[in-house]
């Protein structure tokens, strides 16, 4: 049986005394920690979120100076070409002429040779015309 007795109230006081100890020594600053840890949680998940966004903002941004500077050498290299075709036909263009006067000279020199030389050859036709005859016939004409 239970007996009501002065032990009795010296074990209730005895709780209430741990749990007053208990309370300010164990339990709050527990407690204090787990917050603490909550709100120091908290503030990494929002600084992950905010990292990952910069990252995608930054990645993105990457993205767009890479496609500008694609677009600009693009625009580089087809003025280059254009540029370098331009030179290349203006060259060509330079030899064809070359080539023509060239050749329209070596023409005329060819044609004034040709004409020199059947003008020799017109004056000698009559004395090869002899000696031709004279051979095909045997005796002098």
């Amino acid at each position: 049986m239970i007996d009501i007795d002065i032990t009795m109230f010296i074990q209730i006081v005895n709780i209430l005394f741990l749990i007053v100890i208990l309370n300010t020594v164990l339990y709050k600053p527990v407690l204090g920690i787990l917050a603490k840890r909550k709100t120091r949680l908290a503030e990494l998940e929002t600084d992950a979120g905010n990292y990952r966004k910069n990252a995608k903002l930054r990645g993105e941004e990457f993205d767009k100076k890479l496609l500008d500077v694609g677009q600009q050498a693009k625009v580089k290299l087809d003025e280059a070409r254009n540029e370098a075709q331009t030179a290349g036909n203006e060259t060509l263009a330079k030899i064809r002429s070359e080539s023509d006067a060239a050749k329209v000279s070596q023409l005329s020199q060819v044609k004034s040779d040709f004409a020199t030389a059947q003008k020799e050859l017109s004056g000698q036709l009559d004395s090869f015309a002899n000696e031709m005859a004279s051979k095909v016939l045997g005796r002098a004409v």
